[in-house]
């Protein structure tokens, strides 16, 4: 059985300000979700992030984002462009700096709903091939 991830749903203050805010930093499309009160950023083909509006408190949810070099340098310079501070660690303040594991580049960044965004560029979740 070959299982893949679908979509996932991101708990949000503000649904559109949220998914359009992640959707130009990774320089994909979004809009309203085929199904359901959602506002969806299409971050591929095989993924699809649904924001969820909630007017209680929910859980802090970190995602991460795997892209080559090339995708990391545009997601970096429209980090920078946007304004949005960003570390080179998980738990470390913000240094505007990105970091390096197993041969390479991180960072990550939270926004304004406290989720953690992560983008890399070699997986550390699993054992290289």
């Amino acid at each position: 059985m070959d299982i893949q991830l679908d979509h996932l749903t991101i708990p949000s203050k503000d649904r559109v300000a949220a998914a359009r805010q992640l959707a130009d930093l990774l320089g994909v499309s979004w809009g309203a979700a085929a199904a359901g009160p959602f506002t969806a950023v299409y971050v591929s083909d095989g993924l699809t992030l649904d924001f969820d509006q909630m007017d209680e408190p929910f859980p802090v949810t970190h995602v991460c984002f795997r892209v080559d070099d090339a995708g990391f340098d545009a997601v970096l310079g429209r980090l920078g462009a946007a304004g949005v501070t960003f570390r080179s660690s998980v738990r470390g303040p913000p240094d505007q700096q990105e970091g390096a594991y197993l041969g390479g580049r991180l960072v990550y960044w939270n926004v304004p709903d406290g989720h953690q965004w992560e983008m890399l560029t070699v997986s550390y979740a699993r054992k290289p091939a």
